[in-house]
C-alpha cells in the first residue's frame, strides 16, 4: 500500500512538473507571439528617418535624452485629412528619470522653412504641406523625403520649444477610436460642464441643408467676384440674403444647421467610448470650455487616461487586438534601436516625475493673419519664442512656473 501511494505521489509531481513545462511552452510561445507581431506591426507604420548631421552625432553617443512629436489628423473623408488637430511633445530625460508633455494650439501662426520668400501659416496645415509638397513650390524639400513627410513640421516645432525633435509618430481619427475602443475606454474626469452646438459632423462638411438655390445667390459676394454697390441692390431684392451672409461668417451653425451637431459634457467622472472621447478632445466652441487652450487641457487629460489603462495589467490581452487595429492607422520614424531602449525603460515609470505645459494665453495672444484666418502668436511678437523656450529649460532642470508666473523647484523625487 505505501509502495502504491509513493507511485502514485511521484506519477503527481511528473505531471504537475510536465503541466509547469506546457505552462511555461505556452508563455515563452505566446511571449514569442507578442514579440513576433509588435515587430510586424513595428515594421509595418515605420518610416526611414531623416539623417542629419545632428541625428548622427546621437547616434555616437549613449542617447539619455529624446524628444518625439506627437500627431492626430482626420483621416479618411474628414475635411482637412492631413491638418493635425492634435500636436504634443513628449521629451523624457532618461538619466534623471523626468519627462515634460507640451501641448501646442492648431492655430499658433509659425514660419514655415522656404527656399526663397519668407511664409507663415497656421501650425497645423505643416504637416499637410510635408505629404504634398508638389502643391507648395517655394517649401525647404531638404528636409522631406519621399517616404517621411514630418521634416517640415519637425523644424518648425523645434524652433518653437527650442529642442531639436528625433522623431515622431501621427495617428488618424479612426486609429484614435479603435484605441480606445480596444481598451474598453478611458475614464476621464470633465473639469467643466459645457454644451458646444458647433461641432462638425464628419462628412457634411459641403453640406448646403436645403438652402442651394440661396446660397448661388450669394456665391459670387462670398468670393468676391461682385462689386459692393450690386451686392447691395442684390440684399434689396432679396431680403434675409445679407443676413445669410453674415451667419455664414460669424454663425455657421446657424447659416448650414445640418453641418453641425450638439455636444454636451457635464462636469466629473465619466466612462468614454473612442467617438465620446474624440469628441471631447476635438472640441473647440464651447462658451465654457471653448477655444484652443482648453482643447489642449482636454488632450492632456485623454492621453493621461489612456497611460492609465495602458499601464493596467488588464491590457496585456488587448495588445495584439490592438496592433491588429492600428496598423493601417499610424506612422512614425522612430528608430528599432530608440523604440527597444525606451520599451526596456518602461519598467522604470514610476520612477518619474512628469511635468505638463499648455501654451495658453500666458504665452500667446490672438489676431488675425491677411488673409483674415484666426491665429495665435507669441506676446512678445511673431516668431519670437523665447519666453516658451525659457519656460521649457527651466522644467528640464525642475524649475515649473507657478500660478503667478514665478519660478518655484519641483518637488524631489522619492
Amino acid at each position: 500500500m505505501a509502495k502504491t501511494r509513493l507511485i502514485r505521489i511521484e506519477q503527481r509531481k511528473k505531471l504537475l512538473n510536465y503541466s509547469l513545462i506546457s505552462l511555461g511552452l505556452v508563455l515563452i510561445i505566446s511571449f514569442c507571439m507578442i514579440v513576433f507581431r509588435i515587430l510586424g506591426f513595428y515594421y509595418s507604420i515605420h518610416t526611414e528617418a531623416q539623417e542629419t548631421n545632428s541625428s548622427k552625432e546621437k547616434k555616437q553617443e549613449d542617447q539619455k535624452k529624446y524628444t518625439f512629436l506627437l500627431l492626430g489628423y482626420g483621416g479618411g473623408a474628414h475635411e482637412g485629412t492631413y491638418l493635425t488637430d492634435t500636436i504634443m511633445v513628449f521629451h523624457i530625460n532618461i538619466k534623471e528619470k523626468r519627462a515634460i508633455l507640451i501641448s501646442l494650439p492648431r492655430d499658433i501662426w509659425v514660419r514655415v522653412p522656404t527656399k526663397n520668400d519668407p511664409f507663415h501659416s497656421k501650425i497645423n496645415a505643416v504637416y499637410q504641406m510635408g505629404m504634398f509638397p508638389k502643391k507648395y513650390p517655394d517649401i525647404d524639400t531638404s528636409l522631406l523625403t519621399e517616404e517621411n513627410p514630418s521634416g517640415l513640421l519637425k523644424a518648425v516645432v523645434s524652433d518653437i520649444i527650442g529642442l531639436k525633435v528625433d522623431a515622431f509618430a501621427a495617428v488618424d481619427f479612426q486609429g484614435f477610436i479603435k484605441t480606445i475602443d480596444t481598451l474598453e475606454g478611458i475614464d476621464i474626469e470633465v473639469k467643466k460642464t459645457f454644451t458646444d452646438f458647433e461641432y462638425p459632423i464628419e462628412g457634411e462638411e459641403d453640406n448646403l441643408c436645403e438652402r442651394d438655390e440661396e446660397f448661388m445667390k450669394i456665391e459670387p459676394i462670398i468670393n468676391k467676384e461682385i462689386a459692393d454697390e450690386d451686392a447691395q441692390k442684390l440684399y434689396e431684392q432679396n431680403p434675409g440674403l445679407e443676413q445669410f451672409v453674415k451667419d455664414i461668417k460669424d454663425h455657421p451653425q446657424i447659416a448650414f444647421p445640418c453641418r453641425f451637431e450638439e455636444l454636451h459634457f457635464n462636469a466629473g467622472p465619466t466612462l468614454m467610448d473612442g467617438e465620446t472621447a474624440l469628441k471631447y478632445a476635438r472640441s473647440r466652441h464651447a462658451t465654457e470650455d471653448g477655444g484652443d487652450f482648453n482643447r489642449a487641457l482636454r488632450q492632456q487629460n485623454v492621453l493621461e487616461a489612456v497611460k492609465k489603462k495602458v499601464l493596467a495589467i488588464e491590457f496585456i490581452p488587448k495588445i495584439i487586438p490592438l496592433l491588429d487595429d492600428l496598423e493601417k492607422h499610424i506612422i512614425t520614424d522612430l528608430p528599432l534601436s530608440d523604440l527597444n531602449k525606451l520599451l526596456l525603460e518602461a519598467r522604470n515609470s514610476n520612477q518619474y516625475s512628469m511635468d505638463t505645459l499648455v501654451l495658453t494665453d500666458e504665452f500667446l495672444t490672438d489676431g488675425y493673419s491677411s488673409y483674415g484666418g484666426y491665429i495665435v502668436y507669441p506676446k512678445e511678437g511673431i516668431d519670437k519664442w523665447g519666453k516658451i523656450q525659457k519656460t521649457i529649460q527651466n522644467m528640464q532642470q525642475g524649475i515649473t512656473p507657478s500660478p503667478a508666473g514665478e519660478e518655484t523647484a519641483a518637488p524631489l523625487k522619492d
